[in-house]
């Protein structure tokens, strides 16, 4: 099976050549990939080197000549030119395709650097931001494509080498109903889908699987907490813990509930290690997610 990345770059190359209004950025990371595009299309695929800031202003400014710029790199996509994120795309009523790679640690021999746990997070203090996390490299073709054709709509597409074993339908704006329970509701974000399931094996609670996370879908929550005997939630994202406790609290604020949010600490792992390694740091393994979620269902209990 590819990659998730893998994927973009056959997608991608795709699109560039059916859609004349699409435009690819790189800043070097997967250029390799896009060789044959690039001579089919020297106008609108660019490289402009490890350059983070130059990506996004470059992109901003085929927007506004009416084109849809597809921009890509490591996940410090969002962290590191933030500022271009918020004025060259935002501030300038423009829109464009953010792809990163790289997730919170998928290569984490490439040291802080090169890791994200924070970017969502950082988007959500900006407005009207599409957020889309696959689990799956099929996942992933479907939002990408789900995204370039999304007129002018700001949108970015979170790819990880994590991925879950099998794809899942998506549509690019809803939650999924996996598994129905009970004693409170579960929602697995992209790759946590399969750790999740593994963990609440044998517990009697519904798992919603979360493929678009911006915006959120409050209406699936609502109905899934209704549906089930205690409004006890966890959300299991694969970044920064609590990053989408706000929203969900927004969706059952008029009625008792009690939060859990689980996902990458804030604490900084100064090992580098294997991805494996730093999930079980973090307590989203199996094991770990299982003596949390299982703690925090039955305490509500």
């Amino acid at each position: 099976m590819d990659t998730m990345r893998e994927r973009f770059a056959s997608v991608t190359s795709q699109l560039l050549a059916e859609d004349p209004r699409l435009a690819l950025v790189l800043a070097d990371i997967g250029a390799a990939g896009f060789a044959e595009a690039e001579k089919q299309h020297p106008d609108r695929v660019v490289n402009v080197g490890i350059r983070e800031q130059l990506l996004i202003g470059v992109g901003g400014g085929l927007a506004l000549t009416g084109l849809r710029p597809i921009m890509h790199t490591f996940a410090s996509l969002v962290e590191r030119p933030f500022e271009q994120v918020k004025l060259d795309l935002g501030h300038q009523g423009v829109g464009g395709v953010l792809v990163s790679a790289g997730a919170s640690y998928d290569w984490p021999s490439g040291g802080f650097t090169h890791m994200a746990p924070g970017d969502i997070a950082l988007l959500d203090t900006l407005d009207g931001w599409t957020v889309h996390v696959p689990g799956h490299p099929d996942e992933a073709e479907a939002l990408l494509r789900h995204a370039a054709a999304a007129g002018d709509d700001k949108v970015y597409v979170r790819l990880s080498v994590q991925t879950n074993a099998a794809p899942r339908a998506v549509d690019g704006a809803h939650f999924r109903t996996v598994r129905e329970g009970r004693d409170g509701v579960v929602i697995a974000v992209g790759p946590m889908l399969d750790p999740v399931l593994a963990a609440t094996e044998g517990l009697s609670v519904t798992v919603l699987y979360a493929t678009t996370v911006r915006p959120f879908d409050a209406a699936a929550l609502r109905a899934a907490a209704g549906a089930a005997a205690a409004s006890d939630v966890v959300i299991v994202e694969p970044y920064l813990a609590g990053t989408s406790t706000r929203p969900a609290a927004e969706a059952l604020e008029d009625r008792p509930h009690r939060l859990l949010g689980l996902g990458v600490g804030r604490q900084e792992l100064r090992r580098y290690g294997q991805l494996d390694e730093h999930l079980a740091a973090h307590g989203l393994d199996p094991r770990g997610l299982r003596e949390r979620i299982a703690g925090f269902v039955t305490a509500g209990s």
